[in-house]
């Protein structure tokens, strides 16, 4: 199976749409990966909470088969878990599988 995480750090709005929201989904659509998951960490909790836009575009990326975890300390800290939780994304900890991913030959995406 071709699967494909993009870390996702960047909390700025045009990236996000045209970058990780946008190759996500089409990837998804397209058949270019059989699954792929977003990761949520850092200040990109606090925008997927707050940005109805964002959240939108989630929504989408969902329907497409995008699949979306978050960092548990960061939601937390930022005030994000409820919000992401009402959203449909997984919030976890993140460090033992980030670590996982890296010490693997899993595509790792970050941004």
């Amino acid at each position: 199976m071709r699967h494909l995480n993009i870390l996702w750090t960047n909390a700025d709005p045009l990236t996000s749409h045209h970058m990780v929201m946008m190759y996500a989904t089409n990837s998804m659509l397209h058949g270019w990966w059989d699954s792929v998951k977003i990761i949520i960490w850092g200040a990109t909790a606090k925008y997927v909470a707050e940005d109805t836009d964002i959240q939108t575009r989630i929504k989408m990326a969902m329907h497409a088969g995008v699949k979306f975890s978050a960092c548990i300390s960061c939601a937390e800290n930022l005030g994000a878990k409820e919000k992401m939780e009402n959203l449909g994304i997984e919030v976890i900890p993140w460090g033992k599988p980030l670590t996982r991913i890296l010490s693997s030959e899993e595509p790792l995406l970050t941004v």
